[in-house]
């Protein structure tokens, strides 16, 4: 019995397609300008790479931000709760979670059966974010994708007096006026970063084991970063922004097996 699940946020948006126990196929297509339909859109993306059709699937889960706007699912669910249910699919043992997504994140609590116990999210503003890695990287002519890796060349601490991204761009283009090298700006980015997700941490208390989703998971000099703040090694799944459209999905067989057994 086939199933999907669609998580749409604020910058990307995610359709995991799940058979059983298995990940058939996913996709993963930008928000930003793409009209209340990219859940459909990032669904026929999965769809085509699995070599199936809409009908074919049982059941659909929508989460994320526009999941109010998802026609033709299965009520939807937060994407906290799928979260949770997602990190607990791949490992069983973590308690705590730490999402970092493209305008928001969340510190997550969840029991032994993947259920959410408890939450925080960060304020409004996008510092501490992926939005805050596009822009800086936009400032330093970088790809966001080499971030991590140019950020371990990095020899002397720059700290970054804020992390709201208006005034956080300002200060890297002073920076760069006053010849600090790209390397110690990244760096200083990151720790940023992982000042908020510690502070975020500690609210909730970080148990182990511990794990990082979400898109700035796959930025490995975060990752470094956290763990030096927290002193755990957080547990990442094969790709981090697929863990809410896994819950997603996982909650879309919950649906579909309570119909069956109703």
């Amino acid at each position: 019995m086939p199933v999907a699940g669609i998580d749409i946020g604020s910058r990307t948006a995610k359709a995991v397609i799940m058979e059983g126990d298995k990940i058939i196929s996913s996709h993963i297509g930008e928000t930003i300008l793409k009209g209340p339909d990219v859940g459909i859109k990032v669904l026929n993306e999965a769809l085509k790479l699995a070599g199936m059709k809409l009908s074919d699937l049982e059941s659909i889960m929508p989460t994320g931000y526009g999941r109010f706007q998802f026609v033709g699912g299965e009520k939807h669910v937060s994407e906290i709760s799928c979260h949770a249910r997602g990190v607990h699919w791949y490992f069983p043992t973590v308690r705590t979670i730490m999402d970092i997504g493209g305008q928001d994140s969340k510190a997550i609590k969840c029991d032994g059966d993947g259920r959410l116990t408890n939450f925080i999210l960060n304020s409004k503003c996008a510092g501490g974010t992926g939005r805050f890695l596009e822009v800086i990287a936009d400032i330093l002519e970088v790809p966001v994708d080499k971030l991590g890796e140019l950020s371990f060349s990095s020899r002397q601490n720059i700290s970054f007096s804020t992390i709201c991204v208006i005034f956080a761009k300002t200060e890297a283009l002073n920076m760069l006026r006053d010849g600090v090298p790209k390397n110690d700006i990244v760096a200083g980015l990151h720790d940023s970063i992982a000042k908020v997700a510690a502070s975020m941490l500690a609210q909730v208390s970080v148990e182990k084991d511990f794990s990082l989703t979400g898109g700035v998971a796959k930025n490995s000099g975060v990752v470094a970063k956290i763990k030096e703040k927290i002193g755990l090694e957080p547990l990442i799944a094969p790709d981090p922004q697929l863990i809410g459209a896994i819950g997603a999905a996982l909650f879309a067989f919950d649906r579909l097996r309570r119909r069956r057994t109703a």
